[in-house]
């Protein structure tokens, strides 16, 4: 196999996307943008179940309701990440056992747009999981360890993939592969105090890479 170099005119010819986060107080508008996005391109990832302000909206949605349906959903869309080990999340193992559930990822190759509402509902959710882990409790005590779960809930959070953009073929073991061309995500992101820390993402910028 030769040296696997791209160039210049291939490099500039890659189709790409964006990633971009929604601020906003409760209530100004950031879950209704969605009627401002094609209904046949576009894939809203509803984690709030608040679907009223878009009701009507004939777009397609998932909704995911604990932290590991959200991982399952982010390695579906995103793809594998092939410098992971087996037993972590995104790696092709994850990746592949989520394609034998969830069937050909070239279901996906409609959508343009992941719109996910909001980032805040999946910090949440995400918590709530890191909560449950033994990375979590205490080692002397067993007693739960505030400290243990917040550094995964930034890992976990940091990690989290479900706004990338996808670029060239994805191949999955089990289900075939599937070309697809860059995507384009908007999460929305809502700037409202909460008690549950959210490393990743900050009210005072879009800091979602």
């Amino acid at each position: 196999m030769s040296l696997p170099i791209i160039s210049a005119d291939q490099r500039l010819a890659e189709p790409r996307g964006i990633k971009g986060c929604i601020f906003g107080t409760s209530g100004i508008g950031k879950t209704s943008l969605l009627w401002t996005l094609d209904p046949e391109g576009t894939l809203f990832m509803d984690l709030e179940a608040g679907d009223l302000a878009i009701e009507g909206w004939a777009g397609d949605s998932i909704r995911p309701r604990t932290w590991t349906e959200c991982r399952d959903f982010a390695v579906f869309i995103g793809g594998p990440n092939p410098a992971l080990r087996d037993e972590q999340p995104y790696s092709p193992a994850h990746y592949a056992a989520v394609c034998d559930r969830f069937g050909d990822p070239s279901a996906l190759d409609r959508y343009d747009t992941i719109f996910v509402d909001s980032i805040t509902v999946a910090g949440r959710l995400c918590f709530g999981w890191c909560k449950g882990q033994p990375e979590a409790l205490s080692e002397k005590t067993g007693k739960p360890d505030v400290r243990g779960a917040y550094g995964l809930h930034g890992r976990e959070m940091i990690g989290w993939p479900p706004t990338c953009s996808t670029r060239g073929p994805r191949t999955s073991g089990s289900s075939g592969s599937s070309t697809r061309s860059s995507t384009t995500s908007i999460a929305r992101y809502s700037s409202r105090r909460s008690t549950v820390p959210r490393p990743g993402w900050s009210c005072r910028g879009s800091s979602m890479r």
